[in-house]
Parts: structure tokens; sequence; C-alpha cells
């Protein structure tokens, strides 16, 4: 098992190979051995036995046509042959032609007896080819002994009527696999390339072989990983992503990991980008030619194939490269020379994270400060769960796992240990069976068992990467790391408890010290990865009255903060339950011990827990008197801690610490019709759920209520917002009561469907929703999604960073009646166009709504209309329009001449806009260079900065940030137009203005006290020079050494009245003159991520976007704070600077901070550099998508400018002549950069750039 070995040679070799330049792997053996056009008596030759090979077939023996892998046996010269083909075309590593040659795979032909020679010698042709071809050129060359999927899919079933049902198991694959790689090692492979995976456990199987073979041979060989994304979809056929997948199979440290098969090379670049994003190893492509045709051949050229693949290596994804199906001897030679020219990928460095997976990957980052893992799916933490297991009702027992998924658990606990069941076979059963459950198994697992028996059988089940609760020393450290290792191959996570011989550690010295012998035996002995490494130091209950367990709570926490500073990278987790056992039957106590606990815990270093977080106290908010006495209890502060306690747990133990408000509720007095239209309009929670049963018992049916009262209060909120007396932070509100209504009734009306066939309600239209591929802002997109349900339409939200093939294929999937689009920085506007494109290609003509704040009436008029001309293009100003827009297309009577109405509308706006660009008079790009901004740098000095390189801040005071607030964008987000502080005395929109901000300032509070979001900011400054229109960055004061090149675009647009054509490398000092320039990054942090999702998860859409919304203030609040402290302090050219946060909105400071992207800089590609010289997304977290939209969202970049003449400006149009100058000086392609550059290009490129690329 897996242990640390020695190494072949082979490693050495091949790293050093893959060092200097991108090595090629072989093409397809089908392809040519299908062009051999052997018949049955060619498959079956010297079947009946002969001098070289035993007797093959047996009496009765069945077809073999297409049994390729048997040619190795019965025309093993035209095997050898291929081999040698692709050798002498450039191949470095060649595979053998052992695709399907497993006993699982050759029963099909009834040859399972002869898999141990089909592999050896399989691998023995291989070596033989490849010394002929060195004999001839001299290069070493490579033998993979290839391990295919085998036929039989292990955590899939084959039975769409029986999920749970496996038509192969782990060990029985392991087995088969094990079989073949004693063959083709025997035979001698140099390596081991496990290929094709579509199913992550069958990979997993295979992986568990080669270290049972290494082990046993004592050498380790390197591995080759390569999944299949079968589809467009982006994921493997059983439903991984690939960075998931990554995830899955890292644990076997392969030489490479990458794909193969099912797509050509440009469906497979985005996948591939994916991988080699995140993966610190060598990366591995090799494409089909192309996609099938209808006769399932593939058409594509050599030299288009190796067009295709060069991109790869362009861009720096690839370190290996080759063919798969189709591709033949020419295309690996034309593959081999179109990326000889350029360098590997560099192999980027990963810090050491704990790396889970279910169906998606999940990363315990700094930003996630703890880990809550769902309990609830646990027989001995939940007694419902518990009897449904016990009573096999494994259907309702599914959908407890999924109810914690959908609450928030990023992992779940699944538990079977219960003396009444087999827990081994529960443990199988159920796993199987949320397995066949997407929205369930996209989650990792947390396997959990006192039984070792039962964690191997759960381990044998998850094709992720789960966490093993858990292992101990308690049998010694013999059985301790044979657990261990097992764990490790079988590609686990591992909680270790503090346990040894001796029994659990109770205090803190025994925990401390069984944690760190056990590190040592793991990471020494094992290799297994600290991050890996989740540590138990035991919880146990305290104010029990027992002296001796006083200093339980304390034990945990000071072990936790020693095992984190003297263990690196490792966890601590803990069952929080266990701490308050004494006060079993008094929830708001155990609730306020368990929130007192976690708070210090955390603190100290604890970052997961099995904790019921619907139970769970919110710290600030306990009872100060209960919070006193808990502390004191947790943290033994005082001899009388327990009989204190005792004393507040009777206080407390049925009104808890919660107090109620007096309030006005004399509206209680009216109709239930009444009562359910004023909560709707007024936002009222408290009551709505009584106040809709007690319709619904009036009711005839269920749907009568939300017919009746419901709908009847949601049109007086829609006559109010459309007559401008309610706005939409009230109208997001009333959507949630209308939510939490139509609740209370759903169960009703299913069960009345149920009984008697009743139709439901219909929907006045199905609207999908989606922020387009690689734009992560949602907010807008999020307000007209809750007015249109408001008003009765069926929302399918797909969140962000959605692919046109994603957003076509649920529209028709749905059958959705229109298609929003939402987007907001400018690359966004290039994708809408891609997707109304392609749904012009798909043959569609249902509306497309396109919205957000980039995007324009003119853009969609110019850009988007003409590409979509079966269907109808409408640009939506605001939430406010959209159900006006929205009703006019679904309406019969008013489609019509609504559409013809925006179809003149639109052509009239692109004939003006094309007049009005024709009548610019714009400079060419040396008559605007020569109207520079003229500074006198003569004389001019700028202090250096404090420091120079980079600086980061880890967290900073939301409290001292909340006074940098600028509010007025605030209420533009909720389409209240305004100034603040004026807009809350607006005649018109004061009053919901004010109840806004009473909710912001609410929320602003609980944000500050529980500290729910930890800005994180980097700030760096370099010697700068003005070199034209560019700022070149200098290593050090010396200016010897180039750093960086930050390139900027010039205004082309003819001035009068002597006005500059500027550039942002104006303000900068030319050579000659030191001058400087600084760069940040700042975040409020992922936090509001999921804060956000938990509260649309409530049905809380108010929330969720309110949080959102004070989320983006935080950040532009951390870069205007920031701004302040690098001009008085960092940067320190005005020291003197005194002015209060509120007079910084009119930026009357010295200096500015463009940002690329944005109009003084509109090349979104800026920001790659911004972010390698601050290496921001290790520092902050904060990454870029493929769009260059900073993720998460509440995100500010950009650059520091300090001359005291500098100011903001915008580029504006450009002429082709700068766009050419611009490509050359960045070293893009033209097509590129006319892509990034296509809102402000003055002029129709060549290509089709308007299109966004897949």
């Amino acid at each position: 098992m897996t242990t640390i070995l020695p190494k072949s040679p082979a490693f050495d070799r091949i790293a050093a190979a893959a060092a200097d330049r991108i090595l090629i792997l072989d093409g397809a053996m089908g392809t040519q051995i299908q062009a051999l056009g052997f018949a049955e008596g060619d498959f079956t030759a010297h079947g009946a036995g002969c001098a070289c090979h035993p007797r093959i077939f047996r009496d009765d023996p069945l077809p073999q046509q297409g049994n390729n892998d048997l040619l190795i046996l019965t025309q093993p010269q035209a095997i050898e042959d291929i081999h040698y083909a692709y050798a002498m075309a450039g191949a470095d590593i060649v595979e053998t032609n052992t695709f399907s040659s497993t006993s699982i795979a050759q029963a099909d032909y009834g040859l399972e007896h002869l898999v141990y020679d089909l592999n050896f010698h399989g691998a023995r042709l291989v070596r033989q080819a490849l010394d002929r071809a060195t004999a001839q050129d001299g290069r070493m060359r490579f033998v993979a002994g290839a391990l295919g999927p085998t036929n039989r899919t292990a955590s899939m079933s084959p039975d769409v009527n029986n999920p749970g049902y496996r038509a192969v198991t782990f060990d029985q694959l392991r087995a088969a696999y094990v079989e073949q790689l004693r063959g083709l090692i025997d035979g001698g492979a140099d390596l081991i390339l496990i290929e094709t995976i579509f199913d992550t456990l069958n990979a997993k199987a295979a992986i568990f072989a080669c270290e049972e073979i290494f082990a046993a041979n004592g050498l380790r060989l390197p591995v080759m990983i390569s999944g299949t994304i079968t589809d467009r979809s982006g994921r493997t056929l059983s439903g991984q992503t690939p960075t998931a997948f990554w995830h899955a199979v890292r644990h076997a440290d392969p030489l490479t990991i990458g794909l193969n098969c099912a797509l050509g090379a440009a469906e497979m670049r985005a996948h591939l980008a994916e991988l080699s994003g995140v993966a610190d190893t060598l990366i591995c492509a090799y494409p089909n030619a192309g996609l099938p045709n209808e006769f399932g051949a593939y058409d594509e050229s050599p030299a288009f194939m190796a067009e295709q693949i060069a991109v790869f290596a362009k861009h720096g994804l690839v370190n290996i490269v080759g063919g798969c199906c189709g591709s033949t001897p020419d295309h690996i030679r034309a593959i081999a020379a179109a990326v000889a020219d350029y360098k590997p990928r560099a192999i980027p460095a990963q810090r050491p994270l704990m790396r889970l997976s279910g169906l998606e990957p999940f990363t315990l980052t700094r930003d996630i400060a703890f880990v809550n893992v769902g309990e609830r799916t646990n027989v001995t933490g939940s007694a419902k769960f518990r009897k449904l297991i016990t009573a096999r009702d494994y259907a309702t027992a599914v959908d407890v796992a999924r109810e914690q998924v959908e609450n928030g658990a990023q992992i779940i606990d699944v538990n079977m240990d219960e003396g009444l069941i087999d827990s081994k076979q529960a443990m199988i059963d159920y796993l199987n069976l949320i397995a066949a459950e997407p929205d369930i198994a996209r989650v990792p697992v947390m396997i959990d068992s006192s039984k070792w028996e039962v964690i191997e059988a759960g381990l044998q089940c998850v094709q992720g990467k789960p966490i093993v609760n858990s292992i101990s020393m308690k049998e010694g450290e013999e059985a301790f790391l044979h657990q261990a290792r097992l764990c490790r191959a079988y590609g686990a996570a591992v909680v270790v408890m503090a346990f040894d011989e001796a029994g659990q550690a109770d205090t803190e010295d025994r925990k401390v010290a069984i944690c760190t012998r056990a590190y040592h035996l793991l990471t020494e002995k094992v290799g297994f990865p600290p991050e890996d490494i989740i540590f138990d130091p035991n919880v146990f209950a305290v104010a029990t009255g027992i002296e001796e367990h006083d200093n339980y709570g304390v034990d945990f926490i000071n072990a936790t903060r020693r095992i984190k500073a003297d263990l690196p990278h490792v966890h601590v987790s803990g069952g929080v339950s266990n701490l308050s056992f004494s006060f079993r039957g008094n929830d708001p106590v155990r609730e306020a011990m368990h929130a007192v606990f976690l708070y210090h815990a955390i603190q100290a270093g604890m970052d997961m827990g099995i904790v019921n977080a619907g139970q769970l106290a919110v710290y600030d908010s306990i009872d100060p008197d209960l919070r006193a006495a808990c502390e004191d209890v947790v943290l033994n502060r005082t001899p009388a801690a327990t009989e204190n306690m005792l004393v507040s747990a009777e206080r407390f133990k049925s009104t808890g610490a919660r107090e109620a408000k007096e309030r006005d509720l004399a509206w209680r007095d009216w109709s239930v019709e009444k009562r359910l239209e004023h909560a709707l309009v007024n936002g009222i929670t408290e009551f709505i759920d009584a106040d809709t049963e007690e319709a619904r018992l009036r009711a005839a049916r269920p749907l009568h209520v939300i017919e009746g009262p419901l709908m009847a209060g949601m049109n007086v909120v829609g006559d109010l917002f459309g007559a401008g007396k309610m706005f939409l932070p009230q109208v997001v509100k009333s959507a949630r009561m209308m939510k939490q209504a139509v609740a209370v009734l759903l169960p009703y009306m299913e069960e009345e469907k149920r009984l008697n066939g009743g139709t439901g309600r219909e929907s006045a239209g199905k609207v999908l929703m989606a922020t387009v591929k690689g734009d992560v802002h949602d907010i807008g997109k999020n307000i007209v999604g809750v007015v249109l349900a408001c008003n009765n339409y069926d929302i399918i939200d797909l969140g962000v960073m959605v692919p046109a093939a994603k957003i076509l294929e649920v529209a028709k999937a749905e059958n959705v009646d229109i298609i929003g689009l939402s987007g907001l920085i400018t690359p966004s506007l290039d994708e809408m166009v891609h997707v109304a494109a392609e749904m012009e290609r798909a043959g569609m003509d249902i509306p497309l709504l396109i919205g957000g704040a980039t995007t324009s009436r003119v853009h969609t008029a110019v850009k988007i209309h003409p590409n979509y001309a079966a269907g109808q293009t409408v640009y939506v100003t605001d939430a406010s329009r959209a159900v006006g827009v929205v009703s006019a297309l679904l309406s019969p009577d008013q489609k019509a001449g609504y559409v013809t109405t925006i179809r003149a509308e639109y052509e009239k706006v692109a004939e003006q806009h094309a007049r009005s660009e024709l009548a610019k008079k714009r400079l060419a790009l040396a008559a605007a260079r020569a109207n520079a901004l003229q500074l006198d740098w003569q004389d001019y000095k700028v202090p250096a900065p404090s420091f120079l390189g980079t600086k980061v801040y880890e967290d900073w005071d939301l409290a001292e940030l909340a006074r940098y607030i600028d509010w007025t964008p605030f209420f533009q987000t909720w389409e209240l137009k305004g100034v603040y502080p004026k807009i809350l005395q607006d005649e018109k929109q004061g009053q919901a203005a004010r109840a806004l901000f009473a909710d912001a300032q609410e929320m602003l509070a609980q944000i500050i006290a529980e500290k729910w979001f930890r800005p994180r900011a980097v700030v760096g400054f370099w010697p700068a020079n003005a070199v034209g229109d560019d700022i070149r960055l200098f290593s050090d004061d010396s200016r010897q050494s180039e750093l960086a090149m930050l390139h900027t675009l010039r205004q082309q647009v003819s001035k009068r009245d002597g006005r500059p054509n500027v550039a942002l490398s104006d303000f900068v000092a030319p050579a000659g003159t030191p001058d400087y320039v600084g760069g940040f990054v700042v975040t409020a942090g992922i936090e509001e991520v999921a804060i956000a999702e938990r509260f649309a998860a409530a049905g809380d859409d108010f929330n969720a976007i309110l949080v959102k919304a004070l989320a983006d203030r935080f950040a532009e609040a951390f870069a205007e704070r920031m701004h302040e402290k690098v001009r008085r302090e960092l940067w320190g050219y005005a020291p003197d600077e005194n002015l209060a946060p509120s007079e910084l909105i009119g930026e009357p400071y010295r200096g500015i901070r463009p940002a690329p992207g944005y109009p003084a800089q509109p090349d979104h590609t800026e920001k790659t550099t911004l972010f390698r010289l601050l290496d921001a997304e290790t520092t902050t977290g904060v990454k870029l998508t493929e769009s260059m939209a900073m993720w998460p969202g509440s995100s500010v970049s950009g650059l520091y400018i300090g001359h005291p003449d500098a100011y903001y400006f915008g580029v504006a149009k450009v002429e082709q002549d700068q766009v050419l100058d611009y490509a050359a000086r960045k070293g893009m392609d033209l097509a590129e950069v006319e892509r990034w550059l296509g809102p402000v290009l003055n002029y129709v490129p060549q290509a089709n750039a308007a299109l966004a690329a897949e």
C-alpha cells in the first residue's frame, strides 16, 4: 500500500525531457487498426496455438473481430509497425495496445485467461518498436502501459430503476487491474497510463492497484492519468468537473494529469485550461481529431488538428500532447512540428490546502473560517435518520442528505453505526444511492464509523475525495499506520482522534503529545500530506460537577492553538455537542454553550466541526448573563462556574435568550385577507404562516389562497410599485413574504394533486435568467428575478458565469418563454453577442432580454440585435421596466406590435450611431501622440514609497471601513435615484429609502459585530517611468532590471481649445526622472457568497441581495480607505492630508487609482499583469475569471498614480492603427486584442471578433 518507495529512473528521464520542450504522445491505435481492414480470420490467426503462444481459444470460441487487443498475439508485426510509425512521427511516449486487456473487458470475448499474455506481449511489442526507432535516430522514448476504464462503472448504476445497483465492485476492478499491471510491468512498461476515465471510481481502483503492485515490486513507476469530459457540459460521464476529478486522483502523485477522447481540441480547451490552472503537475492532452461526423469518422486534417493543439501550447496549457480517436502518424507529425517552438507549461505552485471533492471541488482556504459538517445523516446524531435507516426507508433518508446540502452543508457526515443493522451494507447502499443524486453528490462525504471494515466499504463507493472519520493509535502504531496507508491509497483525507494505547487524551499536554506523534508517523512514514490531516483533540463535557472535568474546554482550546502552531497545515475538528452533555433537554443553554465554545475555539484554530447549525446561537445575541456563565464554564474562570451555570440554566430553560419587542398589533384584528395584504405590503414575516394556514382552512382548495388573498396582496404591491408609491427594496421584501406563504401551501397542493389530479396554478410564463460566462455580478439580475416572480412568472436562475451552451440547453429542456442575460464587465458584451448568435444558430425564436451596468440600448441595437434575426432582443433599463417588457412579449395581442416598434427603434438607433461615429473626427495615432499631455517634469520630485514590492493585509476593522461607505451607489443598486443623504428626505422615495437604510444599518451592525466579512488587501509599489504610451516598472531603485510593462491606450478623439489626447502614461515621469506606480487588490471577502446563498436557500431574497449590496459597499470603502493610507503613509506624498471620510467621495485629493477595464484603460487583460505583480490570488483569494471579472464580485483593483495633475478620463473609441500598435506592444494576436477592446473599437474587425471564443 501507499508507502515511501524508491522511484524508477524513468521519473528523472521524463522530467528532464519535459523541462526543455513539450513532449509528444502517440495517436490512435484503433484508427490505424481499422485502416488495415482485418476480418475475423485475421483476428484469430494462430488461434489454434503455435510455437510462440499457447492455445488461445476454447472449443466454443466467440467472435473476435473488433477485439483489437487480441492482435498483440495474432498479428504482432502489424501492431509493432503501428507503434514504430508513431515513434518515427515524433512520439516520445508510445502506448501499449492494451486498452481492453483486463479480465472484465476480455470476458466479452471469452479470453479472460489471456490477460497476462496480452499485457506482457503488448509492452514487449512497444519496446521492440521503440528500440528500432532509437537505433535509427538515437532518440530516447518511453513505453506507456495503457489501462482503459473497462466496460463497467463503479459509481453508476446501469439500471435506471435501481440507482443503488452496481455492475462491478471496487475490489473486482482492483483485482483486474493488478493482473493487467503485472503483465505490463513484466513486459517492460516504463510508466503506466490510466486513460479515458469517465468514472473516477474506476480510476481510483486502478490507482489502488498501482500502489499494490509498486509496493510488491519495491519500485514506483510514473503514472499518467487522463480523464474524459464526455460533452460540452464540462463534466465526466459520472458527473465530476475537471477540478473535482483532479482532487479525487491527486493522491496518486501522477506524472501527468490531463484529458483525452470524446472531444476535439477546440471543445476540450476550456476544460483543459481549468485543469492547467489547478494541477501542480504536468498536463497532458490528446483530443480526438474533431467530433465524429454522421458516419462516425473524424474529419480534422493533420494540419487543422495541429493548429488547434498549437493554441494549447501557445497559451501555456500543456506539457505533453498527442492524439486520440481519428488521429494518425501524420497527425502526430504535424502536432510535433506545431508545438516545437513553444515552451512547455510552467507548473504552478499550489498552497498546501485541503482539497476535497464530490462532483464539485471543495478547497478549505483561509477565507473559510469554519467548515460545518452536516450531521443529520449520522444514525448516532439524528434519531430521525436512525429510524429511517433501521426501517430501510432509504428514499426519505436520501432526502435528509439533500436537505443538508440545500441548507449549506459543505460536507455531509454519513455514519451507520447502529447495532440493529448491518452497518457495512447500509453504508454501501446509502453511499450508492446518494451518488445517483447530483444535487447531493456535488459535496464531499465524511465516511464516519468506529469500525474499519465499514470505513473501507465506504471508501470503495465514493468517486470524489472524502474524509475518513476516524482513525487513531488506540490499537498501536502498526494498526494505525496500516489504516493510514489505506486511507491514502483510497485518496481520502483523515480525521485522527487524540487516542493512543493508554486511552483518550483528556489534558492539554496529552492531546498535543498524541497529535504530534501521529503527525510525524503520518508525514514521515506514510507520506500523508499534512493538509489532509484533521486532528480531533476530543471535546468532553464540562460543568458536570466533577472537578477533573472543569478544565476540559480550556484544554481543548489551548491544545488546538498549540497543534496549529506546531504542526504546519493541519486542521482541527471536534464534536461540539459533547461539551454540553450535562444540560441535555435545555436547548437554549446548550446552544449558548456551543456558540461560546466555538467563538474561542475557532479563534484558537479550530476550523471544522460536526455541529447542528440550526441550533447554534449567535455569540453577540446571547443574553449577557448567560454568555458570562457559559464563558465561566468553558474557560474555567471561577471555581463557582458550575454552580452559577446551573442557576442560569434554570432561568433560561424555557425562555431562551431572546426578548420580544412591543409592536402595534391593531391590524391583527382585521380579516385574514386584509391581514395577508398588510403583511405582504409591509414585509411582516411573523404571522404569515399562521394567517396562511387560517386562509387555507377557510378556502375550498389551497390553490384558492394563492389565487385569492395572496395574489390580491401582490397585485396591491404591483400597483403601488408601478405608481411609484412603493420601491424596489419593499417589493423584494414582499416577495419574501409571498414565498414563505406559498411554502406553507405547497404540501397541501401536492397532496391534492396526488389524490385527485388537481391542477396547479398557471404561471404567467417561464423566464430563464443568467449572468453570462466570465462574469460574477448578479445583484441586478436577482432583483429582476424577484420582481418578475412577484408578478406570477416562473424564474429559472442559472446563477453566474454561465456558458452559452448551458443557457441554450436549459432553455430547451425547460421550454422557457424568455431568456434574460446580465453582465457588468465589458467582455460580457461580447459574450451576449455570442449567446444571441448561438440562439440564432440553434433555430430559437424566443425573446432575449439584455440588462446590466455595461449594457445599453445602442450596444443592443448595433451589436446583439443583428445576430438574432429569428427572435427579438430587447434592452431592459432596470427592474421596474422588466414586467412591462415581459408582459408585452408574451401577450398574443401585444407582441407583434411591440416587436415591430422595437425593431424600428433599433434600426433608427443603429443608423444614428453609424452617422454619429462617421461625424466624429478622430486623429491618427501619430497625431494623437503629438497632442499628448505635456507636464513639466523639470523639477518634479515625489517621495519614494515606504517600501518596494508588496504588503498584505489579512484583515481590517469593519467598523472603520463602514465610515468610508459611499451610500449613493447603494441606493442606485435598489433603483432609488438620488444622492445620499438627500434621498432620505425625498418627497416620493424618502419613505422607502429610509426603510431600506434602516434595514441596511441593522445588517451593517450585525456584519460588524459578528464579523461576517474578512476584508483582505494587497498593495504594491514599484519604481516606474513612462515609455511612450506604456509604463515600465523596475525591480528596484537602480532601474536597471525591468519587472513588468503596463500598457495604456491614448484618446484619439479630435480635441478643441488645446485640450490634449491623454493616456495614463502621461501622468508618469519619463526616464531620467524618478517616479513610482502602485497597485492594489482589495476584497470584502469570500464570505458574502455563502451568506447570500444561505439567505436565498431560506427564501429570503431581500437579505440575500442586501448582503451582496453591502459587501460591494465594503469593497469600495476599503479601496477608498487604502488609497487614503497610501497617500498619507505608505507612499506618503500627501502626509498632511486631513479629509473626513465623507469628503473623500468627491475625490479632492492628489492622485488617482484607475482600474483596468474602466474608461481610462478599457483593456481588462491588463489585470493579469497587476495580479501577477501582487500575487493577488494567493494573497487575497481574489481570482480572475476567463472574462477578467474578479471573484468574489465584491472586490476592487487598480493602480496608484501620484502626480498632482493626474485626473480620470475616458479613452473612448480607438482606431485600427492604435490597436495594431497596441497588439504589437503587448505581444498579443490582433484578433485577441480586438476581442477584448470590442466595445471601444471604432471599426469593424475583419474577422468576426464580435463573437466571444468558446
